[in-house]
């Protein structure tokens, strides 16, 4: 295959992260061995980008399509979710998501910061948005709640703007009373009855 032809498969690509299985995929390559050479050239070449092993980008790729490739399955959650909407005010560059373990990495200019969370909770699609280009963000109403969960004596800022009626149906993906309560007195909801 063509230079030419490679990186017009890559750029075409409504996707700005791929990884080495998506780019075989993408190239109907069968042959590993050479579509590693391909790639290491194109890397060398600076056609793409070596973002971390087995993980590649165009010039200019998402930050949060980046979050969501490295672990899988993982989604976009916490204070980067609820500092975008305003429920906390903290400023902070790092990108935080919910995963199958917890870890913070650099992976070239972008600090990722994942946190482990039970498999049930992190499959259940539930008040996450899946974008086409392979990111997963957490509504506001589901980041409030995944942090609440994880952290039970969180401040937020401003509140106001929440759904009540979308955090009510969230609940039950999380199966826990004390979240429940958490949620009743923060909100200052009725008695919710859930479960």
């Amino acid at each position: 295959m063509k230079k030419k032809d490679f990186i017009k498969e890559i750029y075409k690509d409504n996707r700005s992260v791929f990884n080495f299985q998506e780019i075989a995929m993408l190239l109907n390559e069968t042959d590993a061995s050479r579509l590693r050479q391909k790639i290491n050239y194109y890397v060398k070449t600076n056609a793409i980008i070596n973002v971390r092993r087995g993980i590649y980008a165009k010039e200019g790729y998402s930050a949060e399509e980046l979050a969501c490739k490295i672990y899988t399955p993982a989604y976009l959650s916490l204070e980067y979710v609820l500092q975008k909407v305003g429920v906390i005010f903290q400023y902070s560059e790092k990108l935080t998501a919910l995963s199958y373990l917890s870890r913070t990495i650099v992976a070239d200019k972008y600090t990722i910061s994942y946190h482990k969370i039970k498999n049930n909770i992190l499959v259940n699609p539930a008040g996450i948005i899946r974008q086409d280009t392979g990111i997963n963000i957490a509504s506001t109403e589901r980041a409030l709640l995944d942090m609440l969960y994880l952290n039970k004596e969180y401040y937020f800022d401003v509140i106001t703007g929440v759904d009540k009626h979308k955090i009510i149906e969230l609940l039950p993906v999380y199966r826990s009373k004390k979240l429940q309560m958490r949620v009743e007195k923060i909100l200052d909801l009725q008695h919710v009855n859930n479960f």
